[in-house]
């Protein structure tokens, strides 16, 4: 158990019979009331945002968690399946788990999984990503100049949105934290 005042972001805790990450945190201190710490968490199972004010004083449980790098095999229509880079040892997490995450990666990628007592609870990415460009419309000569954009879909099914200069074929880097476009390979 830890006090709520030494909460930060990217701890890992329990509350209401659910593991939160702890997204952000205020902590305020009225005049001669009790003292209070305003938290912004994910839950790591459902994947909601929510934001829950503990008073001052209060506990929560930690919940100790580890990461482990893993290869993503395949995945198939309910599951994706996982191996250990240290052990070879396989698993098999439900999609729920892996959440958005699989917009940003494909066969053969390596990604953080987060582990709590043996049991992964998120897949996690790289905060960048380079990913092929399989559908776009063509760029017409001279629009360009005006810094333009269009939709492309990459070989993950990701839409995003990229300058009129990219094709069907090109790389391009993509930052995950905000699904945009970074610049072509």
């Amino acid at each position: 158990m830890i006090d709520v005042n030494d909460l930060r972001p990217g701890m890992v805790i329990e509350v209401d019979g659910d593991i939160w990450e702890v997204v952000s945190f205020q902590h305020t201190k009225l005049g001669r009331g009790m003292a209070y710490v305003k938290c912004k968490m994910k839950s790591l199972t459902k994947g909601t945002i929510v934001e829950k004010t503990f008073k001052g004083g209060g506990k929560v449980k930690r919940i100790i968690t580890e990461e482990k790098e893993m290869q993503i095999l395949y995945t198939d229509e309910d599951s994706i399946h996982l191996m250990d880079l240290e052990t070879y040892e396989q698993i098999s997490l439900p999609l729920k788990v892996a959440g958005d995450a699989l917009k940003y990666v494909k066969e053969g990628d390596t990604v953080t999984v987060l582990m709590a007592d043996g049991k992964p609870l998120q897949i996690r990415v790289p905060t960048f990503v380079e990913l092929k460009v399989v559908d776009t419309p063509p760029g017409v000569k001279g629009d360009t100049a005006s810094g333009g954009s269009k939709q492309a879909t990459l070989e993950t099914g990701l839409v995003i949105t990229v300058p009129l200069f990219v094709n069907v074929g090109d790389i391009v880097k993509v930052d995950t934290r905000t699904n945009t476009y970074i610049e072509r390979v």
